[in-house]
């Protein structure tokens, strides 16, 4: 008889662990067992799958590339058994565990306050962590399972990985309340010519969203200095005498005003996206229908 015939849920939810924590202890306490089953488990997924399947290594273990290769079968895999258990007793009140979000501070102003309300209201048990946009890191934490949503702009996110359109903003030029460009009607021109401030969360460098819009019509800004967050930039906006693009649902702030110019930039859109894994997950599609529901139905 093949290895794959003896091959059980609780092996496939070892399997799983090990994939996205890489550390047997670790996958030991999250399943309330000890080390020593969770290696006895291992020994028998090696025998199913006849390879080695984890390497040892000083911090844990890292999956070999047939290990690797199926972590997505076993992920649907093991969704589809929970949505076939859960069916329709699905109940937000007694969810448990913790979901993990990455967030830029634009949707932690725009999006989180509404959906967190919903979700600490209907599951109180849910925690919640919610971490920075790292864009360069990103892939590495979906496949791992280090996070479940992430809000962001489509240009951040790889293609294959699936997403939903929430809403559309737009950006507004602005300047300090004070500020010495404040009160004029600028021409791109003019507008590409003075001292820009460009909010940069996900790298930490001198580009901007803008920039292309500005290349497209033959002229490149001058961009004196980044920040890296949203929060930050209406401060340092007032107090240098310089010129942003800010998203308009970060408006009004009482810091800034707006600057009227010959042409508005391109609109955008905000997403909600996530890893393969989680497309028939009873908790995910609950909170896709929360966010349905707080934003798109209204679009």
């Amino acid at each position: 008889m093949s290895g794959i015939n003896r091959l059980d849920i609780k092996q496939l939810r070892v399997l799983q662990l090990l994939l996205q924590e890489r550390n047997l202890s670790k996958v030991a306490h999250i399943m309330g067992l000890t080390q020593q089953a969770i290696s006895e488990q291992l020994k028998k997924i090696r025998h199913s799958f006849d390879d080695e399947m984890f390497i040892r290594t000083s911090n844990g273990v890292i999956p070999t590339q047939v290990a690797e290769r199926m972590e997505h079968r076993v992920n649907q895999i093991l969704a589809d058994i929970d949505n076939l258990i859960t069916g329709e007793k699905f109940n937000p009140a007694e969810l448990s565990g913790i979901l993990q979000i990455s967030s830029s501070d634009y949707a932690l102003v725009t999006i989180l306050p509404m959906l967190l309300t919903q979700v600490n209201a209907l599951a109180p048990n849910l925690k919640v962590i919610i971490r920075d946009f790292e864009s360069d890191n990103l892939n590495q934490l979906m496949v791992t399972g280090e996070l479940d949503l992430v809000f962001t702009f489509p240009e951040f996110i790889p293609d294959n990985y699936p997403n939903k359109r929430l809403f559309e903003d737009h950006h507004v030029c602005v300047t300090g309340s004070n500020s010495i460009y404040r009160g004029k009607k600028y021409s791109l021109l003019e507008l590409a010519q003075l001292p820009q401030i460009v909010i940069s969360p996900s790298r930490p460098n001198l580009k901007g969203s803008h920039d292309s819009w500005f290349a497209k019509q033959g002229m490149k800004r001058h961009i004196l200095m980044s920040v890296p967050s949203f929060s930050a930039a209406s401060t340092i906006i007032e107090a240098t005498n310089t010129i942003a693009f800010l998203p308009s649902r970060l408006l009004p702030d009482p810091k800034l005003v707006a600057i009227e110019i010959e042409q508005n930039p391109p609109k955008f859109d905000v997403i909600v996206a996530w890893h393969q894994r989680s497309n028939n997950n009873p908790l995910h599609l609950w909170l896709l229908g929360l966010l349905d529901n707080i934003f798109c139905s209204a679009e």
